[in-house]
């Protein structure tokens, strides 16, 4: 498996690692069990319906991250990527926290893979 990420998802990342010391870490942990189970798995990972792309693209809602001590899972943490079963590669669209914003950039999903 491949990891590959959007210029605007390294921003993404840049902008959460203040925040949270330890998510390159987790996001670690994250590719190591994608590499595995890249397919979404209900309720830690869902795929995004109605979008106008050819390919899949997933939310992962559960991700543990260590910076945030005793929440595990419920960090609010959400990482969107679009898996490529054919090429074994997954690309990193976004990364946010529920807080500071509600849902996954459309524009940006459907601008990068139509």
């Amino acid at each position: 498996m491949t990891f590959d990420e959007l210029p605007e998802y390294k921003k993404d990342l840049k902008i959460l690692l203040k925040k949270f010391r330890t998510l390159y870490e987790d996001l670690i942990v994250v590719k190591k069990v994608l590499e595995l189970l890249p397919n979404e798995r209900p309720p830690f990972s869902f795929r995004i319906d109605n979008l106008v792309v050819d390919t899949c693209v997933i939310k992962i809602k559960k991700i543990a991250c260590k910076s945030l001590k005793g929440r595990g899972v419920n960090s609010g943490l959400r990482l969107i990527y679009a898996y490529f079963p054919e090429e074994q590669k997954i690309t990193f669209v976004e990364l946010y926290h529920k807080n500071d914003k509600d849902m996954e950039d459309m524009f940006r999903i459907t601008n990068q893979f139509h």
